[in-house]
């Protein structure tokens, strides 16, 4: 079982703790994180686009010769698919859902994979503490610096308003509580940072 020192926000260890198998001990299977992560990244598109058939397109009301003596091919429309300025035909109707059905069993799995790789590679920090006492966006650069995470998640178990109003334009950090904890935030990001009590509520969530 893994051991990982935890730090205070001055980057001194103040102890460590042992971590649990079942979350941040599991094999990777790229293909496997590959399919959830395409998935919920499928499931935010919005499916709005939307193109104008010929009963949309302004105009074409009159039937621009008429049916038989001309030589030419019968129109009834000058907004028909085929013509300059006509509508679409088999367009997007504004209704598509690009979503892809994926159980929780199975995003639990690929979320405890990164997480297991992500230990590997050196990205985990756990915190003793996350505390503010002022909201002010200085004090969170400062923890930053001092942590040496520019690009980090921040996972926290209860998220006050000094620490979301002081981090939420930073740019390349995110904080979260310990239940919104996502595949897309996980890869995004180059380090993880969780505080003591957001980490025991996170292995209890996927174990």
């Amino acid at each position: 079982m893994a051991e990982l020192n935890i730090v205070n926000q001055k980057n001194e260890v103040v102890g460590s703790r042992e971590l649990n198998a079942a979350v941040f001990d599991v094999a990777i299977d790229t293909g496997y994180v590959h399919r959830v992560y395409a998935s919920l990244a499928l499931a935010q598109r919005a499916g709005t686009a939307k193109s104008k058939t010929r009963g949309n397109v302004s105009g074409g009301g009159r039937k621009p010769w008429k049916q038989k003596g001309t030589g030419r091919a019968r129109q009834g429309s000058t907004r028909s698919a085929q013509w300059r300025h006509g509508g679409v035909a088999h367009g997007p109707k504004g209704e598509s859902s690009f979503a892809s059905r994926v159980n929780r069993k199975e995003r639990r799995l690929a979320v405890r994979m990164v997480l297991s790789d992500a230990l590997r590679n050196g990205r985990i920090m756990v915190l003793n503490t996350l505390d503010l006492p002022a909201i002010k966006t200085k004090s969170f650069i400062d923890v930053t610096t001092a942590l040496a995470t520019p690009s980090a998640l921040y996972v926290v178990s209860e998220l006050t308003r000094e620490i979301e109003l002081s981090a939420r334009n930073l740019v390349g950090v995110k904080v979260v509580l310990d239940g919104q904890v996502n595949l897309h935030d996980l890869m995004k990001f180059d380090r993880v940072v969780l505080t003591e009590a957001a980490l025991e509520k996170v292995e209890g969530n996927l174990s």
